[in-house]
This record gives C-alpha cells, structure tokens and sequence, in this order.
C-alpha cells in the first residue's frame, strides 16, 4: 500500500512550535509515534534544522521504520498560497516498491506549488 500524507509543516507545525515543544504536549510524540523526539529535537535545534525539516525528516524515517523506502524532504511536494505564496504544507508520498516513486516523480516533474481554491470557469463552491 502507497501512501500520500498531507504534512501541515507550515499552517501547523510551524505556527504551533512553541506549543508542541513543552513537556506536558503529546502532539509531535503521538504524530511521530516516539516519545524521545525532543532529545532529538534538542540535537538537531544546536546543528540549525529548522522545526519544518526535522518533522519531515523524522516522519519519513518512521516510514522506512515501517517497510517504506526512503523518501526526504527533496521528494516531498511543498504548496503554497496563491495570495501571498506562504508555504502551506507539503504533500508526502511513501511506497514499498521503486515503481510508486516514479509515478510520483512525474507528478513532481509536472505539479504546480501553488494551491489554487476555486476553478477558472466555474462558480465557486456554495
């Protein structure tokens, strides 16, 4: 089974960091099922990764911990706003099977970064 996971690094993650990193949150542990994340996010704070990279890179490395190959950041999707083209999320794809990530390559190599809300032509959604 291939899986395409919408990663909220930026609306969420990035907005709420100084939540999710005290003690008394579960948040990071139970969406990266590890309860020594912050040790790791200590070692990675001093280094100068940024939150965003450490989640992406955290969850993709659960996902091989599972049988998926490894897929980083590099392979991950961002989108951003039309308005003011901020960073929203990005969109991960994880497969046990090298023939997944070429499907996926061809949808990196011809995918748009931005996230566009209504249709050209059509009325918006009621």
């Amino acid at each position: 089974m291939d899986f395409l996971v919408l990663l909220a690094l930026d609306m969420d993650a990035n907005r709420f960091q100084s939540l999710y990193v005290k003690e008394t949150s579960p948040v990071i542990e139970e969406f990266l099922d590890d309860s020594s994340w912050r040790s790791k996010w200590a070692k990675a704070k001093l280094r100068g990764v940024d939150f965003r990279v450490f989640l992406a890179e955290m969850f993709a490395s659960r996902m091989v911990h599972l049988g998926y190959l490894p897929a980083g950041l590099e392979r991950m999707k961002e989108i951003r706003s039309d308005e003011k083209n901020l960073p929203l999320y990005h969109l991960a794809f994880f497969s046990k099977h090298p023939r997944g990530y070429q499907f996926w390559d061809q949808v990196l190599k011809y995918g748009t970064d931005q996230l566009s809300l209504s249709y050209q032509g059509y009325p918006p959604w009621p």
